[in-house]
């Protein structure tokens, strides 16, 4: 029992680390940043949520489990609202590229409306 919640922790480290990685990747190459937001938010919070069940499958006490879903309840409420706020302001101080908008629902709206 114990060498499977090893493999499943490693297979759970190694997939996390992958999306990390494949963020700071986005985060470097695509051309604007709405498209660079989306692309690091995402997989950046799923691949933390993995490392995370990763070292709570190898660490298995009741303190640091506890502590990792702290961590990970911490990440799922605070990134979202993080991505928004700084699209939000990119967009309201004109860093967005509208070139590469689809639909732009806020041009009807003047700056400072909610």
């Amino acid at each position: 029992m114990t060498a499977v919640l090893d493999v499943l922790a490693a297979v759970a480290l190694v997939s996390g680390g992958l999306l990390c990685l494949a963020a700071g990747i986005a985060l470097v190459r695509f051309p604007d940043l709405l498209s660079r937001m989306h692309a690091t938010a995402k997989p950046q919070v799923l691949g933390l949520l993995l490392v995370l069940i990763g070292c709570g499958l190898r660490l298995r006490t009741a303190v640091d489990i506890t502590t990792l879903v702290l961590v990970g309840a911490f990440a799922l409420v605070t990134a979202p609202v993080a991505a928004h706020m700084a699209g939000r302001a990119a967009y309201r101080t004109g860093q967005v590229r509208r070139d590469l908008l689809v639909t732009d629902e806020l041009a009807d709206h003047p700056p400072d409306a909610p």
